[in-house]
């Protein structure tokens, strides 16, 4: 690994805990539905879908360690709650 691969990485989680923090802070919650899950070497993805204002969108998360604990809950099939951005509606995350 080369010395500004080590920024790289760093900023990048940098930018998903800003983002989730802004979510958390002005973000809005619909209902969405789990459609699919896969094992990945990241980690348990699931793919879920909501709608905002009647137009649907499509999502995906790795879920983390607190969320496994609850399998059944993000299983397919599962109504969640969605936390969107309510400028920019693709921009969501699992409540």
């Amino acid at each position: 690994m080369g010395f500004f691969e080590i920024f790289k990485k760093r900023k990048a989680a940098d930018t998903e805990a800003s983002r989730r923090e802004y979510l958390n802070r002005a973000g809005r919650i619909t209902d969405g539905t789990i459609i699919d899950s896969e094992e990945t070497d990241s980690g348990e993805v699931v793919f879920y879908v909501y709608s905002v204002h009647g137009a649907d969108y499509e999502s995906s998360e790795i879920l983390c360690a607190e969320k496994l604990l609850s399998p059944l809950k993000y299983a397919p099939g599962a109504k969640v709650g969605v936390r969107y951005d309510p400028k920019h509606h693709g921009n969501s995350m699992l409540v």
